[in-house]
């Protein structure tokens, strides 16, 4: 039975860190009907500041957040912007899936040029040391993710009910023609949303580099499971894609290890599958999600 429980434990600190990229990738689906393939290499690039600040001016890798996510929600902005914003009126809307397939695939080499094919550890400041809680050990960075998650799901919530800006979102999602006869600048609510479904990524770049080793492409394994985390709770869902994450992180754990850890992946996207076939809308899937954000 303490096995079970460490196993489900270790499950819902995984999930905890899918939930955090999950819920900025649902958070742009929802909005700007793009589904960003470059999401991944997002969390990349800020893992790969984490890392520079970190180990050249010695600072916490939580501290370097400051700096990581006002970065990555200009670049959010900036391909929201200068990518996506010219291709809206194509008539194919698979071209922007084709221009963010683009736009990762050139940050990978990118990094590759710069960085190399070398893995690069951000120091941990002690964050991988584990502490028990009853009969189950979590690792003490692992448990920051996991408070982070829930911070996150919580702060957007807020955001998108109880502000201005977060109305005009959330009437932006439901129906775009009726908002901008409402005066909203359905531009600058696309460019807004972007650069914050980035800026979550940000915020996981900081948390996940003192945990994970660094690599060109570290962000391909992360954002292929937040896109599972995503449909299983329903595209556009915010808080279905954190409850997604952490059902999918307890999946991925226990399979890892009552099944074998070379099979995990294949019952995660086994799951993902299933849900496309009996579920396509997902836990708390509708038409439009961000509508009405909570659950």
């Amino acid at each position: 039975m303490d096995t079970f429980l460490q196993v489900v434990a270790n499950g819902l600190m995984l999930g905890g860190l899918f939930a955090i990229v999950a819920v900025g990738l649902t958070l742009i689906f929802g909005i700007v009907k793009v589904i960003n393939f470059a999401h991944g290499e997002f969390l990349m690039v800020g893992m790969y500041l984490t890392f520079l600040l970190s180990t050249r001016l010695s600072i916490h890798p939580y501290l370097t957040a400051a700096a990581v996510v006002p970065a990555l929600f200009i670049l959010g902005a900036l391909t929201q912007r200068l990518l996506i914003q010219p291709l809206l009126s194509a008539r194919d809307e698979h071209v922007q899936i084709f221009a963010t397939v683009g736009l990762s695939t050139a940050l990978i080499n990118l990094a590759l040029l710069i960085f190399g094919a070398d893995i690069a550890n951000t120091p941990n400041y002690g964050l991988r040391s584990q502490f028990e809680l009853g009969h189950v050990r979590i690792l003490e960075g692992q448990l920051y993710v996991f408070l982070a998650a829930i911070a996150l799901v919580i702060a957007l919530q807020i955001f998108m009910k109880r502000t201005t800006i977060g109305r005009a979102i959330r009437a932006t999602a439901q129906n775009r023609a009726a908002a901008q006869l409402m005066g909203i600048n359905d531009r600058f609510i696309y460019i807004l949303s972007f650069g914050l479904g980035a800026a979550c990524v940000g915020v996981g770049s900081a948390l996940i580099a003192p945990l994970y080793p660094t690599s060109p492409t570290v962000g391909t394994y992360f954002v292929l499971i937040a896109f599972v985390c995503v449909v299983l709770g329903g595209l556009g869902s915010i808080p279905g894609a954190f409850v997604g994450a952490l059902i999918i992180g307890v999946v991925d754990s226990l399979s890892g290890f009552y099944i074998g850890s070379d099979l995990r992946e294949a019952v995660v996207f086994a799951i993902f599958l299933l849900i496309l076939l009996l579920k396509p809308s997902g836990l708390f899937g509708t038409r439009m999600n961000l509508s009405h954000v909570s659950p």
